[in-house]
């Protein structure tokens, strides 16, 4: 008697069986066996409709929707490393039909697809009902060390919560967050991951500038990874009517929601809170409170640290695990200025670099109050007060790693207040400023004279020309305009508040006309000479703080500890991020059917502190009269301190435009806008 066809139907039936099976001798998994088991929807609240049309989702954490298929889609890039979390071996995304499966277009066996329901507060109100209005949960992996991945599709179609929107993303916006969820990942900045950035034939309307005139883009959809993708903005679907934005949340009182939200994330992802306090959720919650305190602080110190402003750091946008997610209008600062915003809709400054740690806070207040039924905020609100002494103990060590120094001093705010300050002042690239300091040595050091000259050359020349500064000085109002908005802040300040931003953004034009006025007659010259002068008087207060770090030290032991306080610089002032306009390039190169850009700047983002970039058959084509430059060359650059090896490094760093991935950007970098 064959058992075949009994094997057979019960192969065919029990999918973890079949994953088992087909994953036996291999560890890896295929397209059809991903190891997938979703706990989250056997566990939280599912709503009880499956009605896809905009609605108030009550009493249920997730919505059941299904993604709305492509058409033609075909793969832009994807990031091995991402894929090996799930066990996907590189030759599964090779496939042909790898496109289909992670569009949206088919189904991936064991997957479950659903919206997840959450509020938010934006710009400093509650907006109600938010919720997974692009995005689809597809479900979680469980990979052969035990790890749990939660798997999305973001761009994959309407869901109960897209409003008004069509639940599309296109290919810019999509090329962007696949790059930069790489790019901090390898920055070492907690975040979600990009496992893949998949295009198609299909196109939707989208006016760019808001100016009405439209046009059509590619629908595009990327594959997100994390623990989890609950946010701070799940747990405020129970608040009551808010007496500003008169919006209330879905489950509004519903006790019940928050206490299967407080146990699903400490049982799930905190577990020793579990096991520490097992007869108390109120106590459970005080340690969560305590803890996503601290991964906030720790988060947004790594933020400040590379240069990174989110730009919309609503409530929505805050991870429960303290990871960076949801990438829109970011940016990294190019020229330093505290102020800087990153996001053209952010007319008040409300998420600017400066005060991403304050307003980090604010969300933990926030995340506080959602949980009071469980919690009482008068015993969460000292946990959230912590943030301040966290943040700021972080920082400086961060900012210590970042500037050579080994030993605390009280004065080391002071030094690094400074040095922001006079950054600001020359208007100096952040990054590169910073990446220059590990030149100098310490002054015991034999070679302290000629690199504390090469130091200067460099923090001089990464200093903004006259022009740029009139570019980023030029108000943005006509002059008749301020005049009108200053005499109705005189009679009608509320006005003001709801056409222009309040009185805030009148006096950041003010100021901006201040500035123009003292540079009218300002040269280059004048300038880099001034610049001098200020990087000399910090390079003094910067020379004597070293000295002190040499104290009681043989000349041997000196070297030895420059030499160790530069490898820790360079391992923590990066050479490369993803600037704005590097992510364009990639971006018009995609429009144009060529990823080449995409691949090559991925590749590069893969190893941002380092000098030696081998990228291999994706190194850009020499421009006309020049020749190609050999992994070997750039290789040996790294080890040698020579102008001519510098050179060829230079070279071999160069994007499809021929411009330098780690010099300054070019001028018309800074007319790009991001909303």
């Amino acid at each position: 008697m064959s058992l075949k066809p009994t094997f057979q139907r019960w192969y065919g039936r029990h999918h973890k069986a079949r994953v088992t099976l087909g994953r036996l001798f291999t560890n890896m998994a295929t397209l059809e066996t991903i190891n997938f088991d979703n706990k989250v929807l056997r566990t939280l609240p599912v709503d009880t409709s499956e009605e896809n049309h905009p609605r108030q989702v009550r009493g249920a954490c997730f919505s059941l929707v299904k993604p709305t298929p492509l058409a033609n889609p075909n793969t832009v890039a994807y990031s091995k490393s991402a894929f090996e979390l799930l066990d996907l071996p590189e030759k599964e995304i090779l496939r042909d039909d790898f496109a289909e499966y992670f569009s949206g277009s088919k189904h991936i066996p064991g997957s479950k697809t659903a919206a997840h329901c959450y509020c938010g507060h934006q710009f400093g109100y509650f907006a109600g009902q938010l919720g997974d209005g692009a995005t689809m949960y597809l479900g979680e992996v469980v990979n052969k060390k035990g790890e749990r991945w939660e798997i999305q599709f973001k761009g994959a179609g309407k869901t109960p919560f897209s409003r008004s929107a069509d639940g599309r993303k296109v290919l810019r916006s999509s090329i962007r967050e696949f790059m930069c969820s790489e790019a901090m990942y390898f920055l070492g900045v907690p975040t979600t991951r990009a496992g893949c950035c998949v295009t198609s034939d299909s196109r939707i309307e989208r006016d760019i500038n808001y100016d009405g005139n439209s046009i059509l883009e590619k629908c595009t959809v990327i594959l997100r990874i994390a623990p989890t993708f609950l946010r701070f903005g799940s747990f405020e679907t129970v608040l009551p009517m808010s007496p500003e934005s008169g919006r209330k949340g879905p489950s509004d009182g519903r006790k019940d929601i928050t206490e299967a939200l407080l146990q699903y994330t400490i049982t799930e992802f905190f577990p020793e809170i579990a096991q520490s306090h097992a007869d108390s959720l109120e106590d459970q919650s005080l340690a969560l409170m305590d803890e996503v305190v601290r991964l906030t602080a720790k988060l947004v110190t790594e933020w400040q640290g590379v240069g990174f402003c989110h730009g919309v750091l609503n409530t929505d946008n805050m991870s429960i695990l303290g990871l960076t997610i949801d990438y829109g209008p970011f940016g990294f600062l190019d020229a330093f200025h505290k102020d800087h915003i990153c996001n053209a809709s952010d007319g008040n400054g409300r998420y600017t670099y400066g005060k991403q740690p304050e307003i980090c806070k604010w969300n933990l207040s926030k995340l506080a109050q959602a949980i009071q039924m469980v919690l009482p905020l008068e015993k969460s609100k000292p946990a959230v007060e912590k943030f301040d002494e966290i943040f700021n103990q972080l920082y400086m060590q961060k900012m210590r790693r970042k500037l050579g120094m080994v030993k605390e001093e009280d004065g080391d705010k002071e030094l690094v207040e400074s040095f922001l300050q006079t950054l600001q002042e020359v208007h100096g690239d952040f990054t590169n400023s910073f990446r220059s300091l590990s030149i100098m040595s310490l002054p015991g050091c034999c070679d302290f004279k000629d690199n504390y000259e090469a130091v200067l050359t460099e923090l001089v020349a990464q200093g903004s020309s006259v022009e740029e500064l009139k570019k980023f000085y030029k108000p943005t109002m006509h002059p008749r305009e301020l005049q009108m908005i200053m005499m109705l802040l005189q009679s009608n300040p509320q006005v003001v508040e709801m056409m222009f931003g309040g009185n805030l953004a009148y006096q950041k034009q003010m100021e901006k006309m201040e500035k123009m006025e003292e540079i009218r007659n300002l040269t280059d010259d004048d300038k880099k000479k001034s610049d001098k002068e200020k990087w000399e008087a910090w390079l003094q207060k910067y020379s004597e703080r070293l000295e002190r770090e040499e104290e009681g030290l043989s000349k041997e032991e000196v070297e030895d500890l420059n030499m160790r306080r530069v490898d820790m610089m360079n391992k923590t002032n990066p050479k490369f991020i993803l600037r704005n306009y590097i992510a364009q390039n990639a971006i018009e190169a995609a429009e144009n059917g060529d990823y080449s850009e995409v691949k090559r700047v991925l590749k590069l983002l893969e190893t941002p502190y380092s000098e030696s970039i081998h990228l291999g058959e994706l190194t850009a084509k020499p421009e006309e009269g020049s020749s190609a430059v050999t992994d070997e060359q750039v290789a040996s650059s790294s080890s040698s301190p020579s102008m001519e090896a510098a050179s060829t490094l230079k070279q071999s760093l160069k994007s499809i435009t021929g411009m330098a991935y780690d010099g300054r950007p070019p001028s018309w970098a800074a007319d790009l806008r991001v909303s």
